[in-house]
C-alpha cells in the first residue's frame, strides 16, 4: 500500500487491526499568521499526533493548500491532509498538480483527502449549482480517474461525462507512489462503495446528505448504522479488503469522570439515547482509561485505527495519543 501507511497484523472479527494513528483538523485557528500556525503545527506534532488537516469550504476557515504547506515547512515528521478536498471547486487535473506539488516539497508526507461535496451554504454563497448527490459522486468518479492518471508515468489521457484530458502529463509526480495515499469518508453507500474501490484510506462519517450537521444524524451514528457502513465497504471491497485503513471523524470528546452524566447531554445533540451517544464512534466520552478503552474496543469491533478529532480536544486528548499511538 503507498503512503508509509502502516503494516498489518491480523485480527480475529475485523478487517485488519492496524496501529492507531490520531489527526488533528483545524480550518480555523483563533489567529491566522506564520508564526502561530507554525506554532500549532510544532504543537501536534510534539504531542504525538500523525497528520494536521485542514478542510474546504468557503466559509470561515483558511485556504487548505497554503495551509498545510506552511504546517509540512513547520515541521519535519508530521503528516499534512485535506480533510476533504471539495471535487466541485476545482478541476481534477488542476488539483492533482497542486497535490503532487504538496507530496513533493513536504518530502512524500501528504494524504490525499477527496469529497464529492455537501455542505449546501458553501454553495448558495458561492452560486455554484448544487446537483443532486449521485451526480456529484458519479463527477467525484470521474475526478479520481483523472487524478491518478495525472500522478502516472506519461501522458494521460481520458474522455468521460464530465471531464477530458487529451495527453496531458501530470508533473511534478510525487514522491509516494504510485501516489498519496487517497482518503475518501462519508456516511451513504454510494460514496462508501466508491472509496472502497478506489480508495487506500476509508472515513466513517455521518450521512451528510442533507447538507447541515443536526441533530437529525444521530441516527446515523449508531453502532448499527456503523456495522452497516463496514459491511457496504467490505463488499464492495472484495481483494482490496486486507489493505484498506479505516478511520473515524470524531465530533466531540469530552474528557470527564462523570460519563454518565455527560453522556445524557451527548444523547441530546446528536438525537440518540444516553447508551447509544457513550457507544457511537462519532464522540468519545469519560476518563482517559475509559476513552483509550472504547478506541480499542471499536478497532477491534469495527476496523477503526485513524482517529480525527477537532483542534478543541488537542490538549485533552493528548494523553490517549500517548498511550495508543502506534501500538
Amino acid at each position: 500500500m503507498s503512503g508509509g501507511v502502516a503494516a498489518v497484523t491480523e485480527v480475529s472479527g475485523g478487517p485488519y487491526k492496524r496501529p492507531f494513528r490520531f489527526n488533528i483538523q483545524c480550518s480555523s485557528p483563533a489567529e491566522v499568521s506564520a508564526r502561530s500556525w507554525a506554532d500549532l503545527a510544532h504543537r501536534v506534532e510534539d504531542l504525538g499526533y500523525a497528520t494536521l488537516t485542514v478542510s474546504d469550504h468557503l466559509d470561515e476557515q483558511v485556504a487548505p493548500i497554503a495551509a498545510l504547506m506552511a504546517a509540512a515547512d513547520a515541521t519535519t515528521t508530521l503528516r499534512i491532509g485535506a480533510m476533504v478536498f471539495s471535487n466541485d471547486y476545482r478541476h481534477p487535473v488542476v488539483l492533482a498538480k497542486e497535490a503532487a506539488t504538496l507530496d513533493a516539497l513536504s518530502g512524500g508526507r501528504f494524504e490525499l483527502g477527496l469529497g464529492a461535496g455537501w455542505m449546501t451554504s458553501d454553495y448558495s454563497r458561492a452560486g455554484l449549482p448544487l446537483d443532486p448527490p449521485g451526480v456529484r459522486i458519479g463527477r467525484l468518479a470521474e475526478s479520481l480517474a483523472v487524478i491518478k492518471g495525472m500522478f502516472a508515468d506519461g501522458p494521460f489521457t481520458y474522455s468521460g461525462t464530465h471531464y477530458q484530458v487529451a495527453g496531458l502529463n501530470g508533473t511534478p509526480k510525487p514522491v509516494q507512489r504510485p501516489h498519496p495515499p487517497i482518503v475518501i469518508g462519508g456516511g451513504g453507500r454510494r460514496l462508501l462503495t466508491l472509496a472502497a474501490r478506489e480508495a487506500d484510506i476509508i472515513g466513517l462519517n455521518m450521512n451528510m446528505a442533507g447538507g447541515v450537521i443536526d441533530a437529525s444524524l444521530g441516527a446515523n451514528a449508531t453502532t448499527a448504522a456503523t456495522e452497516e457502513k463496514v459491511r457496504w465497504i467490505r463488499e464492495a471491497a472484495g481483494a482490496r479488503w486486507d489493505d484498506l485503513t479505516l478511520q473515524v471523524r470524531v465530533h466531540l470528546v469530552v474528557v470527564t469522570d462523570n460519563r454518565t452524566q455527560v453522556a445524557e447531554q451527548l444523547a441530546a445533540g446528536f438525537g440518540l439515547t444516553s447508551e447509544q451517544a457513550l457507544a457511537t464512534p462519532h464522540a468519545l466520552c469519560g476518563s482517559v482509561d475509559e476513552i483509550v478503552d472504547d478506541l480499542v474496543e471499536r478497532r477491534e469491533r469495527f476496523g477503526l485505527s485513524t482517529i480525527g478529532v477537532s483542534l478543541d480536544a488537542l490538549t485533552a486528548m493528548a494523553p490517549v495519543v500517548e498511550r495508543l499511538a502506534g501500538t
